[in-house]
């Protein structure tokens, strides 16, 4: 139970898996060694009884990834209509109650769209169409101050890749006229749910994305532009490169995408209004 005057929140359980698991390989001078490899793991999700779809995920933070995909695939509007999300890695299944049932479910799963995400990735129904219902904020500005001090930060942060490789990493940072500050760093095997659970902790938190950077390791498509501008996030930057749609969606919300971006050198692709060279 919520207690007075704080947000509400959802019924959860804190079942976040180990993200990295032991195994003996052989190197190539013949020895033998313990080496950690990322996990991953099958998990369903059922909404109101209802099977959904299966993720395969690092299974570090599946509360938010559930809430997260509800979130990105518009299954659900707004945090106050998830009553519970109850992870049982037991028979690998999230198990989700809402308060008043998804609306057109059927209608918006019968048409899946197969992304370029590793793993699992889709999307439901006509996000396409709803993109031009996206606004962002007109005055938004980042400095390219922040975004080296951001590269910096990520470079230097300690993550499973650094361990194990196989997984992608995404990250909320902060816009702070020079600075930037990362305020979540969520990896798993498909950069889609990194940035499912990203969205998912933000409904969580109540954390608008108007004033903050998205960052991720991944490539940029359709897909990622997409949830990007739901998430109300104006600017998207990445180490790697782009596809044409998720150029073109880009272009179309006015986002700001910076690409091939490490130590000091990047791709400004689109949204150069909002960039400031000092």
């Amino acid at each position: 139970m919520n207690a007075p005057n704080t947000p509400y929140r959802p019924l959860l359980t804190d079942a976040a898996r180990p993200s990295t698991f032991t195994v003996r390989a052989t190197d190539e001078t013949g020895t033998a060694r313990d080496t950690p490899i990322a996990g991953e793991h099958p998990l369903t999700l059922y909404v109101d009884k209802h099977e959904l779809v299966t993720l395969m995920t690092l299974g570090a933070a599946p509360e938010a990834l559930a809430i997260g995909y509800l979130r990105n695939q518009r299954l659900v509007p707004a945090i106050d209509d998830i009553v519970s999300v109850q992870v049982d890695w037991e028979c690998n299944a999230c198990a989700i109650t809402t308060r008043h049932g998804l609306a057109d479910l059927e209608e918006k799963t019968a048409r899946r769209t197969k992304t370029t995400g590793c793993g699992q990735g889709t999307v439901f129904g006509d996000l396409m169409d709803e993109i031009d219902s996206v606004r962002l904020p007109d005055g938004a500005q980042l400095t390219q101050s922040a975004l080296y001090d951001l590269l910096d930060r990520v470079r230097v942060h300690e993550t499973i890749y650094k361990q194990a490789g196989a997984v992608h990493g995404c990250a909320l940072a902060s816009n702070e006229g020079d600075r930037s500050r990362i305020l979540m760093f969520v990896e798993d095997v498909g950069r889609h749910n990194a940035v499912d659970a990203i969205a998912g902790q933000m409904w969580l938190d109540r954390i608008e994305g108007g004033d903050k950077i998205f960052y991720t390791t991944g490539r940029l498509t359709s897909e990622m532009v997409i949830k990007a501008a739901q998430m109300g996030i104006p600017f998207l930057v990445s180490r790697s490169g782009l596809t044409q749609m998720g150029h073109e969606i880009a272009q179309k919300v006015g986002i700001t995408m910076i690409g091939r971006a490490t130590n000091r050198r990047y791709l400004l692709f689109t949204g150069a209004q909002r960039f400031r060279v000092e």
